[in-house]
């Protein structure tokens, strides 16, 4: 629990510095509403010692008993509209901060290593991110408005009683601390059940994303059974666990505080009546005892219900702190330190790499080898041979675990990520589309990139009748899941997007194996465009994707055993380069 309210006040330091000068006016409204708040029973209480007095005197203090309950409607108007002002500055402040807590969140985990993202689904992701934030952002409100709110009554509610008489303030007082006792006893048996309660709601979410997202294979291969059998467990695994932690952390606090109330009613009535009797206070001082008593309770049970829900929140606070606390392998160099790219086409050189996923063993194994600056290098091999892995480096998505690459005689690891993956541009077989405009899925939101320099492009490669069918030109919208759109014109936007960033090398990872022939001509009219004054490094299944390339490289096993010029290679009988172009058999790199 110690270590939860420490992170958790290291977020609220973080998040809330920025915004001093609200929290400043939320403190000044808060203390402001607990003075009112306060000061109410004082004027009860006059009003009720006046009333008395008046009777046994035979006295008219009409007047007077109108002044204050005119005094004390006043007081009691203006608490509601200082409270009303509390809550809205703190809805303020809590969105604020926790939307900067989801933003940074987000611009952290895009961050981290593929190996990560790779361990995680995009459902998970999503209840890490926005359920976990949004668990803390409910707590934020609550937490600025009643924790802190309530600890000052209480603190003023016991200064007051002991204004009153020494005697029942040390009572309360004590009354008081054995309450926080037994209320932190609760919340630490309970912490633990609250973080097992988020793990198997973030569990649901995963499972329910990969299965939402597979829907067509799903109901095409019969799985709707398996699927719902694996519903089934996620959610009653989710239960029980919400229900073990509702039972002990708020079935168990919930009867304890009551029965700790109860004592502190009878508490209040006794001991008020014991010193009236002794004639050490006035009737009006007993009700300002008992009220005050129940306004005790007010701030004791929120702190109670509070810290149930600090219960559920801390789980949320050490996920995102645990989040927070993972750090890349991929370290970014800052752009004033680091080495700047040459213009133009870039120079490839593997210097000595190995590279392994995680508990994988190596994946490539001792890669030595060079490519000019303009050169097109074909990269062939059986699937699992490491091509795509290779790659992969080329865009320091990971780092080598031994050995060195170089782009422009310039170590990836002493470049800025940034300047280093404008200028490695990539095609894949799978595209990528954004729920946006036509604009933004081309320019990954870039609005420095001028309309008619899209137009432009679009036209050049082939994409004219399908832009001009569009409703909305470039506003037009597209849907992540490339509806509307043919597996050739998703591969052309691909390409628009690398030539928008005009880099220094493409790679291209099979991108035209999906394409009738037609479609194919576009993507070969392309490629021979993108190609002109870059650096190219073409993975292929299909020996006919290479025969731009310059130099060929055949891998096995993470190991290059053939690498040299294509002309070369297709002039010596006994190289496997000439070998597979004589038999055909393209079958064998699959």
């Amino acid at each position: 629990m110690k270590g939860s309210l420490k992170q958790y006040r290291t977020l609220l330091i973080t998040y809330l510095n920025p915004l001093r000068g609200r929290v400043a006016l939320l403190a000044l409204l808060l203390l402001g509403g607990i003075g009112l708040q306060l000061w109410a029973p004082q004027i009860l209480r006059n009003f009720i010692d006046l009333a008395q007095t008046g009777l046994e005197q035979g006295q008219v203090v009409i007047e007077d008993l109108t002044r204050l309950a005119g005094l004390f409607l006043a007081v009691t108007l203006l608490g509601q509209v200082v409270r009303l002002g509390a809550s809205y500055v703190t809805q303020d402040v809590r969105w604020r901060t926790t939307n900067h807590i989801r933003g940074d969140l987000t611009a952290h985990c895009l961050a981290l290593d593929m190996s990560f993202h790779n361990a995680q689904t995009p459902g998970k992701m999503i209840e890490r991110i926005d359920g976990d934030v949004n668990e803390l952002s409910n707590f934020f409100s609550q937490f600025v408005v009643q924790v802190l709110g309530n600890a000052v009554l209480l603190v003023g509610v016991l200064a007051l009683l002991f204004r009153e008489d020494w005697r029942i303030g040390l009572c309360f007082l004590i009354f008081t601390g054995v309450m926080f006792v037994i209320l932190g006893r609760v919340v630490n048996v309970a912490a633990p059940l609250w973080k097992d309660r988020r793990q198997a709601s973030s569990e649901l979410f995963g499972f329910l994303e990969e299965r939402l997202a597979g829907t067509e294979d799903i109901r095409a291969n019969g799985g709707v059974p398996y699927v719902m059998r694996g519903l089934q467990q996620a959610v009653r695994e989710l239960f029980l666990k919400t229900r073990k932690a509702l039972f002990i952390g708020v079935g168990f606090g919930w009867g304890t505080t009551e029965a700790m109330f109860a004592v502190g009613t009878i508490l209040a009535l006794g001991l008020g009546g014991y010193l009236m009797l002794r004639g050490s206070i006035t009737i009006g001082a007993v009700y300002l005892v008992f009220h005050y008593n129940t306004m005790l309770q007010w701030p004791l049970n929120q702190l109670s219900r509070q810290l149930r829900e600090l219960q559920s929140a801390s789980a949320s606070i050490e996920r995102i702190q645990e989040l927070f606390g993972m750090r890349p392998q991929v370290r970014d160099v800052p752009r004033t330190q680091a080495d700047a790219l040459p213009a133009g086409p870039l120079a490839v050189q593997f210097d000595g790499v190995d590279f392994g996923y995680e508990d994988d063993g190596l994946v490539l194994k001792d890669l030595c080898w060079q490519l000019q600056s303009g050169e097109a290098l074909g990269v062939l091999g059986r699937t699992g041979s490491g091509k795509t892995t290779m790659t992969r480096l080329l865009c320091r998505l990971y780092d080598p675990t031994q050995g060195r690459v170089r782009l422009g005689d310039v170590p990836l690891d002493n470049t800025c990520l940034a300047d280093l993956r404008r200028r490695v541009g990539v095609v894949t077989q799978e595209v990528q589309l954004f729920q946006a405009s036509v604009r933004d899925n081309l320019t990954f939101f870039d609005d420095a990139i001028d309309d008619d320099a899209i137009r432009s492009v679009i036209y050049s490669l082939g994409l004219e009748r399908w832009y001009e069918g569009l409703p909305e030109g470039l506003d037009s919208k597209l849907s992540a899941s490339s509806g509307g759109l043919s597996a050739g014109e998703a591969q052309l936007l691909a390409f628009t997007r690398v030539f928008l960033r005009d880099p220094g090398l493409v790679i291209l990872d099979e991108a035209s194996s999906r394409l009738d022939p037609f479609t194919e001509q576009l993507i070969e009219r392309a490629i021979d465009r993108l190609l002109c004054d870059r650096t190219a490094v073409i993975v292929a299944h299909r020996l006919a994707t290479v025969q731009r390339a310059d130099k060929i490289m055949i891998l096995e096993d993470g190991r290059i055993v053939e690498f040299g010029e294509r002309a070369t290679l297709v002039a010596d009988p006994d190289s496997r380069f000439a070998r597979l172009l004589q038999t055909g058999m393209e079958e064998v790199l699959v």
